[in-house]
C-alpha cells in the first residue's frame, strides 16, 4: 500500500480544497497520472501519483479542505481492482432450462453495455471546465469541441445548451393546488445560492484587508494617447511580422511604469513589520480576468525586456489564465501592479492595492474628447483617464503624483521610452 499526500504547494499556501477527483476507486493508475484537481488561493492544481497500481480507497471527498502532507488516498502497488461481492443471482444452480440457457448470452451483452460505456477514458479537458461542468450539472462526455485535440475548454461548457438535444420530453409537473398559495412575503421571491469558490473567497478577504491595513489613497491625470496610437499604428504590422505578437498599449505602460518606479523608488517598496523593503528589480504584475476572478501573474525583470519580450510574456500569462494553467510560481513576488479596466469600458475607477504591493496602475478607456491646444485652439484628442492607489503609510502625496506625471509624460512622446535605462 502506498499513501498519496497533499504536496507541498507554494510557501504561502498550506491548505486546498478538492475540487475533483479525476480517478476513482478500482481504477488502475500509473506513475505520472492525474488523480486529483486541487483548488488552492490562487490556482487550480491537479495532483499525480508518484505510484502505479490500482486506487484503492479515497481519503477526502470533493468540497473537503486538506491540508499540505494529509493523505488523500491510498494506492495497492500493482495490485488488481477489487472483483464486486458475488450476489445471490450469481448462485444459481449450474443446471438451467434451456429457455433461460438461450436468453442468458443476450442478458450478459446488454449487461456488458453499461459497463463498457462507464468504462470509456475520461474527456479530456481543461480544471477550468470541468468545475464549470460540475457546477452547472453538466455530463462532459457530452460537450461538443472544436479543439484538434479533443479538450473541452471552458468556453465550450460555457455555451453548451444541454436541453437543446433530442431527448424524450419530462412529464410537466403537477400544478399547485390553488388552496395553497405562494406567500407574499420577500422571504417567498426566487433566490439562487451559490458556494464561492475558495479563490473568490481569497480574493474578498484580501481586499477587505487591504483595506483594513492600509492607508489607501488615489490620484488621478490624464494622457493624450495621440502619438503612442499614432506611432503603434506605423509599426504594429512590422513588428508583428518579426516578433509573432502584436504590439499593444500594455508594453508601452509597462515601459513608463518601470521608468518612473525608478524615479519613485518608494512605490516599489513594500513594508515588512517596523522595517521598509525596497527592491532594486522589476517585476510587474499584470491583472488578468478570468471566469474564476482576477488574477496577477508577474512579468519578471520587465526593465530588461524589450516590448517584444513584454508583449509575449502578457500574451503568455493571459492564456494561461484563461486556461487556468497557471503554475503559483507565476502570481508570486509582483512589486507593482497594472490593471486595465479599459478593455470592459470603464471610464475612471479606483483600483485597489495588491497587497503587501504598495502602488497599483488603473488604465481606462480610450475616448475623443476636446482639449485645448493653446490660447487659440481647440482639437479632438484620444484622451485616457489613468489613476494611482497608493499606501499612503511610505508613499506621500508628492511622490505619488510624480509617478503619475512621469507615466503621463512617457506615454505622451512614447520614443522617449528608447531613451530610458
Amino acid at each position: 500500500m502506498a499513501e498519496i499526500k497533499v504536496p507541498e504547494l507554494a510557501e504561502s499556501i498550506t491548505e486546498g480544497t478538492v475540487a475533483q477527483w479525476l480517478k476513482q476507486p478500482g481504477d488502475a493508475i500509473n506513475k505520472g497520472d492525474y488523480i486529483v484537481e486541487l483548488e488552492t488561493d490562487k490556482v487550480n492544481v491537479e495532483i499525480i501519483s508518484e505510484y502505479s497500481g490500482v486506487l484503492s480507497e479515497l481519503k477526502a471527498q470533493e468540497g473537503d479542505t486538506v491540508n499540505v502532507g494529509e493523505t488523500i488516498a491510498v494506492v495497492s502497488e500493482g495490485g488488481e481492482a477489487p472483483a464486486p461481492a458475488a450476489s445471490k443471482t450469481d448462485e444459481a444452480p449450474a443446471v438451467q432450462p434451456k429457455e433461460e440457457e438461450q436468453k442468458a448470452p443476450a442478458a450478459a451483452e446488454k449487461a456488458e453495455e453499461p459497463a463498457s460505456a462507464s468504462s470509456k477514458q475520461r474527456p479530456i479537458a481543461s480544471p477550468a471546465a470541468r468545475k464549470m461542468a460540475r457546477e452547472k450539472g453538466i455530463d462532459l462526455t457530452q460537450v461538443p469541441t472544436a479543439d484538434p485535440l479533443g479538450r473541452v475548454r471552458a468556453q465550450d461548457v460555457s455555451g453548451f445548451n444541454p436541453e437543446a438535444k433530442s431527448a424524450p420530453a419530462a412529464p410537466a409537473p403537477a400544478p399547485k393546488a390553488p388552496s395553497q398559495p405562494a406567500a407574499a412575503s420577500a422571504d417567498s421571491k426566487p433566490v439562487e445560492r451559490i458556494r464561492m469558490t475558495r479563490r473568490r473567497q481569497t480574493i474578498a478577504k484580501r481586499l477587505v484587508e487591504v483595506q483594513q491595513t492600509a492607508a489607501m489613497l488615489t490620484t488621478f491625470n490624464e494622457v493624450d494617447m495621440t502619438n503612442v496610437m499614432e506611432l503603434r499604428k506605423k509599426r504594429k504590422d512590422k513588428f508583428q511580422e518579426e516578433n509573432d505578437v502584436k504590439l499593444g498599449f500594455m508594453s508601452f505602460f509597462t515601459k513608463a511604469v518601470v521608468a518612473a518606479l525608478k524615479r519613485s523608488p518608494l512605490l516599489n517598496a513594500e513594508i515588512q513589520g517596523d522595517e521598509l523593503v525596497l527592491k532594486k528589480f522589476y517585476d510587474i504584475g499584470i491583472a488578468v480576468s478570468t471566469d474564476e476572478g482576477l488574477v496577477v501573474p508577474v512579468v519578471r525583470d520587465a526593465d530588461r525586456k524589450n516590448f517584444a519580450e513584454i508583449e509575449k510574456d502578457i500574451v503568455g500569462l493571459g492564456k494561461k489564465a484563461r486556461d487556468n494553467k497557471l503554475a503559483i510560481s507565476d502570481l508570486q513576488g509582483g512589486t507593482f501592479t497594472i490593471t486595465n479596466g479599459g478593455v470592459f469600458g470603464s471610464l475612471l475607477s479606483t483600483p485597489i492595492l495588491n497587497g503587501p504591493q504598495v502602488g497599483i496602475l488603473g488604465m481606462h478607456s480610450i475616448q475623443l474628447r476636446p482639449v485645448a491646444i493653446d490660447a487659440e485652439r481647440m482639437e479632438n484628442r484620444p484622451m485616457m483617464y489613468i489613476a494611482l492607489s497608493y499606501d499612503h503609510r511610505i508613499v506621500d502625496g508628492k511622490e505619488a503624483v510624480t509617478f503619475l506625471k512621469r507615466v503621463k509624460e512617457l506615454i505622451e512622446d512614447p520614443e522617449s521610452l528608447l531613451f530610458e535605462a
